[in-house]
């Protein structure tokens, strides 16, 4: 099934094959290469598998293997609770809402 023009994408890039990276970092990280996933707009049809471009919400295009179609963000901070974030969350609604 073909994603469509414009559909919310997400594509995976080698940035660096295991070979190309720098003999500065870690042995076990110099063993695995340098990976990028990145989510944009599509930019023409495609199916998943295929190599596409898309344009980034920063206005950025680039190109990849097609992913994921509207793909969630799982993303997080683990399990470990960080009461900067909650002060954070906090103090930013108070000046949503125009308070002190």
């Amino acid at each position: 099934m073909a994603v469509k023009k414009g559909t919310w994408v997400q594509i995976h890039t080698i940035v660096l094959r295991p070979e190309e990276r720098t003999g500065k970092i870690p042995e076990d990280t110099r063993k695995v290469p340098l990976e990028m996933w990145v989510k944009g707009f599509l930019n023409e049809d495609a199916e998943i598998g295929e190599q596409v471009a898309v344009t980034t919400v920063t206005q950025r295009t680039l190109t990849g293997t097609l992913e994921a179609e509207n793909p969630a963000y799982d993303h997080g901070f683990g399990e470990t609770f960080v009461p900067e974030l909650l002060q954070i969350d906090t103090n930013l609604r108070k000046i949503v809402r125009g308070e002190d």
